[in-house]
């Protein structure tokens, strides 16, 4: 899970894991690890979800929680732009790291859909470079388990490939 602070990474984790949501804000001090598995098409795949710390002007994504990644879900606000630049620079660092590791963007906060700054045009620009992109509600739900399983599947499809 990498993005900048405040975009849902540690919501869109509970909602995934545990099934629940809470609008309280609390800060992720380094990296949060939890674990679940999902089926990828035929294969069990136990996901070790590893929750960063947001990058941001004060704290930048220690590369070093990068070793070892099969694949990772960036994550950005819907409601914020800067959220969605931020996630762009910080996926450029990422692949300079994890180059052809699977990676899908998950545009948070669906359900503020009508307070979006993120428009239909960016999202469209993204997916004709191949990305794989993701609208998501930890709140609602919208989204969450399809883009981990989604990423589940590309992680297998990787590891068949190599």
């Amino acid at each position: 899970m990498i993005g900048a602070s405040g975009v849902g990474k540690t919501s869109l984790v509970a909602k995934f894991v545990h099934s629940i949501f809470s609008d309280k804000y609390l800060t992720t001090v380094g990296v949060k690890i939890d674990k679940k598995t999902v089926k990828a098409g035929d294969t069990d795949v136990m996901l070790m979800i590893w929750d960063l710390a947001g990058d941001d002007d004060f704290q930048r994504l220690q590369t070093s929680y990068l070793r070892g990644t099969s694949g990772y879900l960036l994550v950005a606000d819907g409601t914020r732009r800067v959220t969605f630049e931020q996630v762009l620079e910080i996926q450029t660092r990422v692949a300079a790291v994890l180059p052809g590791v699977p990676f899908i963007l998950a545009l948070n906060k669906a359900d503020l859909a009508p307070q979006w700054e993120v428009t239909d045009a960016d999202i469209d620009q993204l997916t004709n470079r191949t990305w794989k992109v993701t609208r998501t509600s930890a709140k609602e739900g919208a989204g969450v388990e399809e883009a981990f399983t989604d990423l589940a599947r590309m992680m297998t499809a990787a590891k068949e490939r190599a």
